[in-house]
């Protein structure tokens, strides 16, 4: 008998560890805001700031991904704010997760330094994205911006 209780015990402990691992999705809108980096000389670096802001009208109740997507001729360069933030082999891609709890009308930014390629000519510009991932997120048509780096 007690080891039939001992057993069901470990059976409803893993269940509700199992169940209490993912938090049930928030109704919450992620969007993303545009803002385009301080134009930087060919060698030189500038910094991304992928701003991400919830306008609710829940606090978000799962951890959500930012995204940068550079062009060529542009490499992220670290350090990277959050310092989680990985970028790819190539440096053309950066990802940063935050954490759950992000607050209705409350805002997150990852600060990503990129550095631009000696040989990108002075007066160019290219598109690069910055886009926001969740499983909280209930309007997915403002998750995805362009921004554009110039070369000065």
């Amino acid at each position: 008998m007690a080891r039939r209780v001992a057993t069901a015990l470990a059976v409803g402990v893993a269940v509700v560890c199992a169940t209490g691992l993912a938090a049930a999705p928030s109704d919450s809108d992620l969007q993303v805001v545009r803002l385009d980096p301080d134009p930087a000389p060919p060698g030189g670096r500038t910094v991304v700031h992928a701003f991400v802001s919830n306008q609710g009208p829940d606090r978000t109740a799962s951890p959500f991904t930012v995204v940068v997507d550079l062009p060529q001729g542009f490499t992220a360069e670290g350090p990277y704010f959050p310092e989680d933030c990985r970028a790819d082999a190539a440096g053309r891609v950066v990802r940063c997760t935050f954490g759950a709890g992000l607050a209705r009308l409350r805002t997150a930014t990852a600060l990503v330094p990129v550095r631009v390629d000696a040989d990108v000519p002075p007066g160019a510009k290219a598109e690069g994205h910055v886009q926001v991932v969740s499983d909280d997120d209930c309007a997915p048509g403002n998750d995805r911006t362009p921004f554009t780096l110039s070369v000065s």
